[in-house]
């Protein structure tokens, strides 16, 4: 049975100490991989010797690695975009390159994709070997406050060890530090039930120093209100502000209604009142806030008109052996449970 092909794409920043036996690693675990499989490494602008490391093995392990140089340090969101352009697999999967993540994990995140009919599948490091301050704490702390905005309920984000379908993936671009949010991006294109999760192997940091922080938490917060705005109101950006409006709108109504009613039934003085100055200001925000709301949706609809870019998106058949068969076994299996049934019901 042939597996569907894939590319796993790897970012590397100043990682020099790991290349070699990130390549070695890789060859082992993808040699008995039933399908095509390529490898794209992406150096995010390194400033040590990663690039000649690079290099070096590439010409030793052949022509299943590629490596793309970028110009300088644009970032983890922007080196794995680079790559997943580069990736021609039916199927992409993308890992760091600190060798933390076990490359031997994915080819039974492969199977185990196809066998669950997922777009996404990312991994949880339920055994984390890395600092509790400086990593763990902030990862949890994360992770939290995603579930809690996005609704995909994931219990680690911020693994990078994970496997796409790559007409899915595609279908999203990664801007800023969106890597953080890829699942949630993935939100917007496919629904979450096709989005799991299944444990890895996760190993402590041999050699090289981390690039994360507790700092990232406070990044995080600040990338959550992008995730949710999108999540929700990408091709309706209006109800966002609009509902805003209307909400803010309503509470500067209600405050000018109950000054109008001591001003005209009960005679009170109300121009000294600091509640007349904040309803007014409540008022014309509303007003602000509507405003907004109509002309985002003056520019969503010339976006959607004006780019091939649609509101809505297309699901395109995994075509292999293996998920031919697994395909196969469902529907076997449905048929024999409603025969099940039957008998049951002519019992």
């Amino acid at each position: 049975m042939s597996l569907p092909s894939i590319s796993i794409v790897v970012p590397v920043y100043n990682e020099q100490e790991n290349i070699a036996p990130l390549f070695e690693a890789i060859s082992e675990s993808m040699a008995n991989y039933d399908g095509d499989w390529d490898v794209v490494i992406v150096n995010d602008g390194s400033r040590d010797q990663t690039a000649a490391e690079l290099n070096r093995c590439v010409k030793q392990y052949g022509d299943k690695f590629l490596h793309v140089e970028l110009q300088r340090n644009f970032g983890q969101t922007a080196a794995m975009q680079a790559g997943i352009d580069e990736a021609c697999g039916d199927l992409i999967a993308t890992m760091d390159g600190d060798l933390q993540n076990d490359p031997a994990d994915i080819p039974r995140i492969v199977k185990e994709l196809i066998e669950r009919d997922l777009d996404l599948l990312q991994g949880w490091r339920k055994n984390r070997q890395d600092h509790m301050v400086s990593r763990k704490l902030p990862s949890r702390l994360a992770n939290k406050l995603i579930q809690r905005v996005s609704g995909v309920m994931l219990d680690d984000y911020g693994c990078s060890l994970k496997v796409y379908r790559a007409d899915v993936l595609k279908q999203i671009r990664l801007y800023g530090e969106m890597h953080r949010f890829i699942p949630v991006w993935m939100a917007t294109v496919c629904p979450p039930h096709r989005i799991g999760q299944t444990v890895v192997n996760h190993r402590a940091r041999m050699a090289g120093e981390s690039k994360y922080g507790i700092s990232r938490t406070f990044r995080v917060i600040i990338d959550l209100v992008s995730v949710f705005f999108f999540l929700k109101f990408r091709a309706r950006p209006g109800h966002f502000f609009g509902s805003i409006g209307l909400w803010v709108g309503g509470i500067g109504g209600l405050m000018l209604t109950y000054l109008g009613l001591l001003k005209f039934v009960f005679g009170q003085d109300i121009g000294n009142r600091p509640m007349l100055l904040i309803a007014s200001l409540l008022i014309i925000a509303s007003l602000q806030f509507l405003t907004t709301g109509v002309l985002s949706e003056i520019l969503s609809r010339i976006f959607f008109q004006t780019t091939n870019v649609k509101s809505y998106t297309v699901r395109k058949p995994l075509t292999c052996e293996y998920s031919a068969q697994i395909q196969e076994q469902k529907a076997a299996e449905k048929i024999a449970k409603q025969e099940d049934a039957t008998k049951q019901e002519n019992v």
